[in-house]
């Protein structure tokens, strides 16, 4: 089945006309499906976010937002592609999706937060889909949880206008507001 679902534009979209827009997206039930395992898909997702079948890029986006549709993050920390038939394993260096584009709309705690991802897709910050600071080897890594555990990163651009608002709303600790909750800009001590 091709993949026929156009990428979601935030520029010049309402906050409401953009959350409609990705609640009537229709995405495979991934979440209910569990066949065995087949093996791996010879596939790998690059920490850059480029897609790669058998060490060669696909350069197709209309192929990467259709796999990107059934990939899923295992109870285990493994990710796969899965359909009601098959899973497969996919190689993921970091996170499965990039936070490229943000848009924003209000102050305090009246703001929302829009992120459109590299699949295409996008999300509103918030409860649903929370930001968090994780410590990696090469640095706190901000990442929006996206669906069935898959996570996306931010992208430092989209990082420096968080932070530009934290310290412009002068919240402590630094952070932001997005749908009603609150998102510390830093990795909790717990981590």
């Amino acid at each position: 089945m091709p993949e026929s679902r156009p990428s979601l534009e935030l520029q010049g979209v309402s906050m409401s006309d953009l959350q409609r827009m990705i609640d009537e997206r229709r995405l495979p039930p991934v979440d209910q499906w569990d066949p065995e395992l087949c093996g791996h898909s010879e596939m790998r997702i690059a920490r850059d976010g480029t897609w790669y079948h058998q060490g060669s890029p696909i350069n197709r986006p209309a192929m990467v937002r259709l796999f990107s549709s059934v990939l899923r993050r295992e109870s285990n920390g493994s990710h796969v592609l899965v359909t009601p038939v098959e899973k497969l394993e996919i190689d993921v260096e970091g996170t499965a999706f990039r936070a490229i584009e943000m848009q924003s709309d209000g102050t305090g705690s009246d703001r929302q937060i829009a992120l459109k991802l590299d699949s295409g897709d996008a999300v509103m910050l918030g409860p649903v889909h929370p930001l968090t600071m994780v410590d990696t080897v090469r640095g706190p890594s901000p990442r929006v949880l996206v669906r069935h555990g898959l996570e996306a990163e931010l992208s430092r651009s989209i990082y420096y206008e968080l932070a530009g608002i934290a310290l412009s709303e002068e919240h402590d600790p630094p952070g932001v507001w997005s749908n009603g909750a609150f998102f510390a800009l830093e990795v909790a001590e717990d981590a």
